[in-house]
């Protein structure tokens, strides 16, 4: 920190595991994550929060964190593309996207896989035109989406088999 800088304690819990840091009041949630609490799959891309790329979920809600500060987050519970599965195996929505070739450079990835986990979350059966729909909050430069739109569809099925 430069002299005269002032930081704040801040405590989340992180995919489950409680992190402390100290960050400026400036300190961006995606920066706070990739570069304090190691999480690299938080990407970053536009720093507008039109991408997409940098969703994660606080509190129960898919969020930008590229729009974040590290302090609102503060006493809060964050999953990130890492929590998904843990050491665990894969969701289904994650079996899907790679056996749907639902991805291709895999940038926009993880920002996809945490929306539309909320959104299974809330819709266990979604229509193509409610995929689409949530999906066209975040960007892909490499695919068509079509293969995306078939993942979330299996991945609906695979969790209501469940």
């Amino acid at each position: 920190m430069t002299e005269g800088s002032q930081t704040v304690q801040v405590r989340m819990e992180i995919n489950g595991a409680t992190f402390i840091g100290e960050v400026e009041p400036r300190v961006l949630l995606c920066d706070f994550l990739r570069h304090q609490a190691n999480l690299k799959g938080t990407h970053v891309g536009c720093e507008q929060g039109v991408c997409g790329a940098c969703t994660v979920v606080l509190d129960g809600r898919t969020v930008r964190s590229c729009l974040t500060f590290a302090i609102q987050a503060h006493e809060s519970s964050i999953r990130t593309v890492e929590g998904l599965a843990g050491d665990g195996p894969l969701t289904p929505l994650q079996v899907a996207f790679h056996r749907s070739h639902a991805l291709q450079c895999g940038f926009c990835t993880p920002g996809f896989l945490m929306v539309l986990t909320e959104f299974l979350e809330d819709n266990s059966s979604p229509s193509d035109d409610e995929i689409i729909r949530a999906l066209s909050g975040n960007l892909c430069r490499c695919t068509g989406y079509v293969n995306m739109i078939e993942a979330v569809k299996q991945a609906a099925v695979a969790l209501r088999n469940k």
